[in-house]
């Protein structure tokens, strides 16, 4: 069993992997977290750095989610010495729940993070090739609608315990896949207050935060031209032209 417990905390280490926030300082020299949606996520790296970074961190956020779960569920294979109250094949959906909370709460940033939503994506493709393929092309299917990253990634975490119970899959992927909607719910609590105030961007729109500090610092340089012309045409004497 030591190497079960194990297996969860290398989930979480391997979700908690900054990989929004290292990209940021290294591309743009920027903390994530203080722009935008102050997400460590896909999302807001596309809004506040750009789409190559955007996809790298996208792609491995899948990769952090799915390796710890497909090592966990090649480990464990049904092992009765694994089973926790009988029930076996448990140990890959807790390593999936320990990756996905460990990404929204990375131990590298003090607990703070992303959605968890790439991560989850990840996880579900190590639990179930089918599941994962059907929650992706539900995910683009309602992008591609309606161009709102979190209005996809809500719907589609709201399928995923069907998708698992439909195709089969052992009761506790079904109970995973639940765990998954409340969280990933909860972590968009934000999005859904921008959805119903019709204010959350669309993709290639810029958020309101980003808006406003964009239109900040023309102010800013607005403000410090008009002084510096001013300055120019009434220049202050100095104590040189006073003396004379």
């Amino acid at each position: 069993m030591a190497t079960f417990f194990l297996m969860i905390a290398i989930a979480f280490v391997a979700g908690s992997i900054p990989t929004g926030y290292w990209v940021a300082k290294a591309v743009k020299g920027i903390d994530i977290r203080e722009h935008g949606s102050k997400s460590t996520g896909a999302t807001n790296v596309l809004r506040c750095v750009g789409k190559g970074p955007a996809l790298f961190v996208f792609l491995f956020d899948i990769f952090k989610g799915y390796a710890p779960v497909a090592a966990a569920a090649y480990l464990d294979g049904g092992r009765q010495d694994w089973a926790l109250f009988g029930v076996t094949y448990i140990c890959a959906p807790l390593c999936a729940l320990s990756a996905l909370i460990g990404h929204s709460k990375s131990i590298f940033l003090g607990f703070q993070g992303g959605k968890s939503a790439a991560t989850g994506l990840g996880t579900v493709i190590a639990l179930s090739n089918s599941v994962g393929a059907l929650l992706f092309a539900t995910w683009l299917a309602v992008l591609a609608a309606t161009k709102i990253v979190s209005v996809a990634s809500i719907f589609a975490v709201w399928m995923l315990p069907i998708y698992f119970y439909v195709l089969g899959c052992p009761m506790p992927m079904v109970a995973y896949g639940v765990m998954a909607l409340i969280y990933v719910t909860l972590r968009h609590k934000a999005n859904i207050k921008r959805l119903m105030e019709g204010t959350e961007p669309k993709i290639g729109q810029k958020s309101k935060d980003k808006k406003a500090e964009e239109e900040t610092v023309e102010k800013n340089a607005d403000e410090k031209k008009s002084e510096m012309t001013k300055a120019g045409e009434n220049p202050q004497p100095t104590k040189e032209t006073k003396a004379r």
